[in-house]
């Protein structure tokens, strides 16, 4: 039987595995089951990826607001970012107020933001919508396998690695599924606390597969030890916001910290090749003003923690931040103080060698198309394009299954 084909028949039989842990916390740990990848040439995956997901659809005009296009205020009288309150960062464009931890970042030329950002002929719907952005595959496309772990695929993460990637705050593994050696932490306290899985040696006798299903999750148990903070390494100083993303953050970190320094010996490049983070709550369809404003505040403070973090571990110069989601909002506002499901969005994209500023065409709100969307300025896959490619150095055509320009949004 072909490895894929197995790995991915045995998926449902991996929760009987974890089902015979004498540890309940073990039921929060998911893999894809891939074995460990062969050592790989060259420094690639030194460079870390951090994915954010704004889970729901990020509404991109209030984000990243246009305030000096009247139009914006018609479309949106009741909900829209008064003019004094907005953030400028020039004669036309604004953050959200929520965003101010943001500046420093904007001010040293290290965040990006790229505007208008979908696919052609968008998905409206949440379920197929980030199916698309997860498989990087068109509109009219179905694929079974992330974009990252095809990526990994095509050039494996060092054996000496922890893990592919890692994913905090959700059990879906996204862009890492089908294939990717990845590691989920729903409950973050909990995995920490997930040391051995129990293996009866008769089931191992009777099930070959069942062996193997059982060796792989205990290489995923060592995995998890090695991205587990232990007593008189090395404890980070950065102080991490409350809540679940600011603790979802935190973790990341603590992972990272971990994993880079074995007995307290830094050696970077030892962790993950790839963390996700998911911030849920985007979908706001009702009383969005209160919703956004600290949606947008827990990223913004998370994003900031994250990087004096990294400054700390000494990463900050070779991480890549970038913010994705399922799609935008419309540019008219609801009749429930909301936005429904739109098209375009802009994203984040933050780090030390990152060329700051602002990328691809700014809304224009006077020229919407017959469903009263904005038109799609930058796909999506360009910004994965720029991951694979410049960030990588991987052959990006072959992962994204077609040639997409990447954005100049590194230092060389």
């Amino acid at each position: 039987m072909l490895r894929r084909r197995f790995l991915s028949s045995m998926t449902a039989a991996a929760g009987a595995a974890l089902a015979v842990s004498a540890d309940p916390a073990l039921a929060q740990l998911a893999s894809t089951l891939a074995p460990a990848p062969a050592p790989m040439r060259g420094p690639t995956y030194r460079n870390l990826l951090i994915l954010i997901e704004l889970k729901g659809g990020n509404d991109g005009l209030n984000t990243v607001v246009p305030y000096d296009d009247p139009n914006y205020r018609v479309l949106r009288k009741r909900i829209g970012i008064d003019r004094e309150r907005v953030i400028a960062l020039d004669e036309r464009t604004g953050l959200h107020p929520a965003l101010q931890p943001l500046l420093p970042l904007w001010h040293e030329g290290q965040l990006a933001i790229v505007q208008g950002v979908s696919y052609p002929q968008p998905n409206l719907s949440h379920f197929r919508s980030i199916e698309i952005w997860n498989t990087a595959s068109r509109a009219d496309e179905y694929l079974d396998d992330g974009w990252l772990t095809r990526a990994f695929a095509q050039v494996p993460v060092p054996a000496g690695f922890a893990a592919d990637a890692l994913v905090i705050g959700s059990a879906e593994m996204g862009p890492l599924a089908g294939g990717a050696r990845a590691i989920a932490l729903v409950n973050p306290a909990q995995f920490a606390q997930a040391s051995r899985l129990v293996q009866p040696a008769s089931l191992r006798e009777r099930n070959a597969e069942l062996a193997h299903i059982l060796d792989v999750e205990n290489d995923i148990v060592h995995a998890a030890l090695r991205l587990k903070p232990h007593p008189g390494e090395l404890a980070l100083k950065t102080p991490f916001p409350s809540g679940a993303f600011g603790t979802a953050a935190k973790t990341a970190m603590q992972a990272l910290a971990s994993a880079d320094t074995p007995r307290g010996q830094p050696i970077p490049g030892q962790g993950v090749a790839a963390i996700r983070l998911t911030l849920n709550g985007f979908d706001t369809h009702q009383n969005q003003p209160g919703q956004h404003a600290a949606l947008l505040a827990q990223l913004a403070q998370g994003l900031t923690a994250m990087r004096a973090a990294l400054i700390e571990l000494g990463r900050w110069d070779d991480t890549l931040i970038a913010t994705y989601g399922e799609f935008g909002r419309r540019p008219r506002e609801n009749e429930t103080n909301g936005t429904d499901h739109g098209t375009v969005a802009p994203h984040f994209v933050a780090g030390g060698r990152v060329r700051g500023g602002l990328y691809g065409p700014a809304p224009e709100l006077a020229r919407l198309d017959g469903n009263g969307n904005l038109p799609v300025g930058i796909d999506f896959r360009q910004i994965f394009a720029t991951v694979l490619g410049p960030w990588w150095g991987l052959d990006a055509s072959r992962v994204l299954r077609g040639r997409f320009e990447p954005l100049p949004l590194l230092r060389v």
